[in-house]
This record gives structure tokens, sequence and C-alpha cells, in this order.
């Protein structure tokens, strides 16, 4: 029901399981076939954009940009850093980005793991899950940390990581595709009363072969791989690789920091501190994923899987990249206003999914014992008071106001990148600073400039985006419990009126 639901960091939200009634018409999403098509082939672009404009060639974003008027494309290619397109991909990262697949894959296999059943199927029956995921990042974090203490900053991960981003990226919008096209091709085996409870999802197979790939045509696809065991790819999908690397990234970043400038900022670790919390606190979480309207209702496709593998990691991990190059210092208040924020924001999000979690599992424990809820027809009780009396998705605020953290530290973001030939010192030598243009050692110096303010738009694209994110998730969610509560969904909302925010929204 909506307001007994967990949200996780890359804007999954819980929801009811669908309706029975598999038959019945479900209307496209997401504005369709078109709207499909602009979510699977634009966003790969907008990454590419972010990656490009925002760089440690010029600056962020790079000064032709900011005279629209005499732009150059050759021009706006050199402070790109545009070295062609066969720069975008090669083999080396190509096979080092599958090791890390297949790394995560062979942790999920050996290390212990809790296995616990998921929601019931509309076709009657109940999968069950293999939860690891926590685990297997302290093992991938520990295997960091030693190659951190052993090489410092130069650490092979880290080094690799910011010289082949780009490749990296490409890597993963490849895998996303031929994933999502994977598993589309293969839900066409799923039959009707098969033993492996394969089912297709409610809204995935509308006949539209662009939105049913788009939007995901089976519901939880599984495959089974060799000393591996069966995978259920989209929960594996969810927080295994991607989230994971999102938090490698910022370390990458840091490390990068360090060895650009000698030091690391207080700016990069509320950054890297505040998106690990929330990270690894999904991680711990992992068994909340199954009632998540990705797992129990939207079925597998290159929505998720592109989220997962490419949204999550490499927009996300954007206000790191950013000070990795421009390393903002922050005041004590700076500081101190940025934490409170983030913990406001944690403080409510916890309590109201603390308080969903303690009265679903059992409604006699003290600490809710005393909430109010309405019943309704369907048998579902729906509270009414404490956090959710509040309002319907009162976890929302807390999620955005977190989201906070994670781009305050940019200030007021923009910067260029100058380059210039340093004095002779007494002995008549150059100094070098280890950057050379044309063989010539050069200074290079990172200055606000007339880039100040708008880097801001890449920096704080997350805060924006996550907002109307979650509106259009909110909207989603409303429609599916209109449909599975009707009137008595008007009257719980008579009882709590407020969506997101309590007297405003």
């Amino acid at each position: 029901m909506s307001q007994l639901r967990e949200r996780k960091p890359n804007g999954q939200l819980a929801s009811p399981a669908a309706t029975p009634k598999e038959k019945r018409a479900h209307p496209m999403e997401f504005g369709g076939p078109l709207g499909a098509a602009g979510v699977s082939f634009g966003l790969p672009i907008l990454c590419y954009i972010f990656a490009f404009v925002c760089n440690d060639v010029s600056g962020c974003p790079a000064p032709s940009l900011l005279h629209p008027s005499t732009l150059s494309l050759d021009q706006l290619k050199k402070e790109v850093g545009w070295q062609g397109f066969s720069s975008l991909l090669n083999v080396q990262t190509v096979g080092w980005t599958l090791a890390y697949y297949l790394f995560s894959l062979v942790l999920n296999a050996v290390l212990p793991a809790q296995e616990i059943h998921g929601v019931q199927l509309r076709s009657g029956g109940k999968l069950k899950y293999r939860f690891n995921a926590f685990s297997s990042a302290m093992v991938t974090m520990a295997i960091a940390a030693v190659g951190t203490l052993i090489y410092g900053a130069e650490f092979p991960l880290w080094s690799f990581i910011w010289t082949n981003y780009i490749p990296i990226l490409t890597t993963n919008i490849l895998i996303s595709y031929i994933l999502a096209t994977f598993v589309y091709v293969r839900s066409f085996s799923v039959k009707r009363g098969n033993s492996e409870n394969r089912e297709l999802a409610v809204g995935g197979h509308s006949g539209n072969m662009l939105y049913d790939w788009f939007i995901g045509r089976e519901l939880n696809p599984r495959i089974t791989l060799p000393l591996l065991g069966e995978i259920d790819i989209k929960s594996w999908m969810e927080l295994r690789p991607g989230m994971l690397a999102w938090i490698l990234f910022d370390l990458a970043f840091i490390a990068r920091q360090y060895a650009n400038f000698g030091k690391i900022t207080v700016s990069i670790l509320i950054v890297t501190f505040a998106q690990a919390f929330y990270v690894f606190d999904a991680l711990y979480m992992e068994p909340a994923i199954l009632t998540t309207m990705d797992i129990t209702t939207d079925g597998f496709g290159i929505m998720l899987a592109f989220g997962d593998l490419v949204w999550v990691p490499f927009t996300y991990s954007l206000q790191a990249r950013y000070l990795a190059i421009h390393p903002k210092e922050l005041s004590y208040m700076e500081i101190a206003a940025i934490l409170a924020v983030q913990g406001a924001g944690y403080y409510i999000f916890r309590g109201a999914n603390n308080e969903k979690n303690r009265f679903r599992s059992n409604p006699e424990d003290p600490k809710v014992k005393h909430l109010k809820y309405m019943e309704t027809s369907a048998g579902s009780k729906l509270l009414i008071s404490g956090w959710w009396g509040t309002a319907r998705h009162i976890n929302y605020l807390g999620d955005w106001f977190m989201s906070w953290a994670y781009v305050l530290p940019t200030g007021i973001a923009g910067y260029v990148i100058l380059h210039s030939s340093p004095a002779p010192d007494s002995d008549g030598k150059s100094p070098a600073d280890g950057s050379f243009i044309g063989g010539q050692p050069v200074k290079t110096e990172i200055v606000p400039g007339e880039a100040k303010g708008w880097g801001m738009l890449v920096t704080y694209f997350f805060m924006i985006y996550f907002a109307i994110l979650l509106i259009h998730r909110e909207m989603r969610d409303e429609e599916k419990c209109k449909a599975k509560y009707g009137k008595d969904w008007d009257e719980y909302c008579k009882k709590v009126p407020y969506r997101i925010v309590p007297g405003l929204y």
C-alpha cells in the first residue's frame, strides 16, 4: 500500500502487487513508445554531455559554450578533450568491466547469504531470493582499501577509472542494451502455468516492441550460470554492480583530487560520505527491495537496466568528479548547514520507513501500536497517523532533503582551467609541475572566472532531477493505489490530504 513502502537510492519505490486481473487494459507510461525512445536513446547522450562538458581540459562548462554566437565545433572539440569516436571504447575497458561483473557474481555465489521468499506472484507462487549484497560490498571495499594503503592515490583501480571514464561509460551502456534485449527475446518463452513461476509484467506486453523492450516484458527474469547458480537478473542488478560502482567512482575521484592537489577537501568527503551512507544503508537493507515497485510490478527492460548500470553510477557521482578537479573549500558554517540538512533528511526518511516496517511486520509492536489506521475492503490497513499521517509519501521528502547534501558542497559551481608557461627559476630552468603541452612545461590554474554559476547546471542537476523523479513516481503509485482500493483510496486521501510536503503538496 502506498504509505507502507521503502525507496531505494535510484528512485525505486515499494508498491502493492499488481491486480490479478491480467487481461485488463494497462495504460502505457512515460509517454508511450515516443517517450520510451526518448529515454532509451536520449539519456545515454545526456550522460556523454555531462562527461565531456564538465572536464579537466578547459573547465566546467567548456568555455566555448558560454559564447554560443561564436561557438566553433573544432574549438569545442579541443576544449572537451574529444579524440574521436575510437576513444569512446577500448578492449581493455570492456575486459575489466566484465571482470568486475564476474567478480560480483562470484561473491554472490560463495559468500554466506540470507534466503528470503518474495511477495506472492499473480500466478500464486513465490520466488526465493539470495541476499548478500552488503557482505559482497564489504569484501570489495576491503580489497580497494588494501590497494590504496599500498599504492596510495595511484592505486591502479583509481587510476584506471579516471583514465578510462568515458570507455567505462560506453561499456556499461552497451551492457544495458544487450541485457535488455536478451531478457526481451527470452520473455517470449514464458508459458502460462510454468513450474519456474515465470510471468509477464502487467504493463510489459502491450504489443509495441519498443515500449515493451523499454518497460520490461518479463517480470522476474532469471538465468542459471555454470558454477554460479541461479541469478535473478532484476534483483541482482538493482543493488550490485551499479550501486557499488557509484561509490567506487567517488573514491576514485577523491584519489584524483589528492593526486592533483596533494590534499582532500571536506567538500568531497561530505559528498562521498553522504552517498556511501545512502548506498550501504540500502545494501544492508537489501530484503526491502522485495516490496518495491521494481520487483513486484515493473518488468526488467532498458528502463531498469540502463538506470541500474549507467544512470545511477555515472550521473549520481557528478559532484565528486567535479570536486576532483575543482577542490571547493567550505567554511565551518557551510559544513554545519549541509550536515544539518543531511541529518534532517535521514531522520525523516529512516524514521518513516522504520515505522512502516514495524507496522507491517508486527502491528502490536509498542513503538507502533498506538498508530491509527483505516481498513480497506481489500483487507489492507492504511496508516493515518504518525509519519504516514502527515503525508502519503512523507519518506520522499526526507529522501529529497538528503539529495541536497550531494550538491551543496559544490557551491556556486563553475570553473575555467588556465594554462600558462611558468617563469624560469633562478638557475634559468623552467619549473615543471607535471603538466606539458607541446613538450613544454605549463602551469595549470583553476579559477571560477566567467564560468562561475554555469557549472551548477551539471552539479545541481541531481537535486532537480530527483525532485521530478519523486513526483513522477508518486503520481504513478497514486494511480495504482486508486485502481486497487477504489473508493477506500478516496476516503484515505481525505484523511491524509497531502502527498509529499505536509501543508504544501
